[in-house]
């Protein structure tokens, strides 16, 4: 459990939301009961683009800062850089330090992984990366490479997400690095969701066993969780100019994303989900419509001091600038209700975590005074 003495900490209360809205939805959205009141805490600040954020079992809260560098806030409250050789990182445009995820052991094993751009020996790419970190949260040392090859041209659509699932293998969000053939080449690591154990072998379950590859069709896949309980795994893809979405990922599923409909061009007016040109493609569970509000994450809520969003997604708004609530049916393949909290009050907001005592961690994406917030249900 995470404790920070207020004292130490700006907080503040923000408003609910009045009615639910249900523009930019898929479907119709009931407007229905309101979200709780957000108690907001800042952790860390000062930052430059924090892409994501992890907690340690000890409550120890680590980012990383998408041009590079470390920074933590350590269970005894200090905060400070974490040394890490980031001499080969790529950093450009959307892509640079970007997903970071705990090992499942980590409590014993120290290990945590990142995903980041990759420049060195005339290579460039986008690599899954394992590292240690010691026991004071002073230094990460890097253990080696466990994927490699996911596509960088310009650095747009970099993807990336990381998350360990509960048999320590890795879902690997990746974006398309806006080239038009990758979301629907199957020998592309971009525009996926792979799946790989930690020594970046492709893990059991694949369509393909030989292949690292879980889903196609993606365009920039930007949050990945799965519903506790239940097993089911989604995905958070930014739209066009329309329809970012959250989709229910099946293995082997095509989500029907194809760039390719003029000859050497990345063409954007494509659908996002396109099943006239991808038979068989997998609609999205939820889709933001016209326009798009640049989803950047995906979490799912925990606790009965949610109320009746309690089990709710939970999705970083970049454009939107606020948090996007979205309640699931009973089969989490289509929506019930939705709602947003922290609108316009703290700009854009890229990753959300939740924490072991049911609260979220927020990275801000404005790039000046960045910061990380915990985000707490009033009871």
């Amino acid at each position: 459990m995470l404790t920070i003495p207020l004292a130490q900490c700006s907080a503040q209360t923000a408003p609910p939301p009045g009615n639910l809205e249900s523009v930019g939805s898929s479907s119709e959205v009931p407007t229905e009961d309101t979200l709780p009141e957000l108690v907001v805490t800042t952790l860390l600040d000062g930052l430059d683009h924090p892409w994501d954020v992890v907690q340690a079992p000890d409550g120890t809260v680590l980012t990383g800062q998408r041009s590079g560098g470390f920074v933590v806030r350590r269970s005894d409250n200090t905060t400070g850089p974490v040394t890490a050789d980031l001499s080969d990182l790529y950093a450009r445009s959307e892509t640079g330090l970007m997903g970071i995820a705990l090992a499942r052991d980590f409590a014993q094993s120290r290990t945590l992984y990142t995903c980041q751009g990759f420049s060195a020996g005339g290579v460039t790419d986008i690599r899954v990366i394992s590292w240690t970190v010691d026991a004071g949260w002073t230094a990460l040392t890097r253990t080696g490479t466990v994927v490699s090859g996911l596509p960088v041209s310009t650095g747009r659509h970099g993807g990336c997400r990381i998350l360990a699932s509960g048999d320590g293998a890795l879902f690997i969000g990746t974006g398309d690095s806006a080239t038009p053939s990758v979301p629907q080449d199957p020998n592309s690591l971009g525009g996926k969701v792979l799946h790989v154990n930690a020594d970046g072998t492709p893990a059991a379950g694949n369509p393909n066993p030989s292949s690292p590859v879980y889903t196609l069709g993606h365009r920039n896949v930007q949050g990945l969780a799965v519903k506790p309980g239940t097993g089911r795994l989604y995905s958070v893809e930014q739209g066009t100019s329309v329809d970012d979405e959250l989709n229910l990922l099946t293995p082997g599923g095509n989500y029907g994303y194809r760039p390719d409909r003029l000859p050497g061009t990345y063409d954007e007016s494509v659908p996002m989900t396109d099943p006239s040109r991808v038979p068989g493609a997998i609609e999205a569970v939820w889709s933001s419509g016209n326009s798009t509000l640049a989803t950047a994450s995906a979490a799912f809520t925990s606790g009965p001091q949610w109320g009746s969003w309690d089990g709710s997604v939970v999705i970083g708004g970049l454009k939107s600038k606020k948090l996007i609530f979205v309640r699931l049916s009973d089969d989490g393949r289509s929506v019930d209700a939705q709602t947003y909290g922290l609108e316009d009050q703290y700009g854009r907001l890229r990753s959300v975590t939740p924490t072991a005592n049911g609260s979220l961690l927020v990275t801000t994406d404005n790039g000046e005074n960045d910061r990380v917030l915990l985000v707490t249900p009033s009871p």
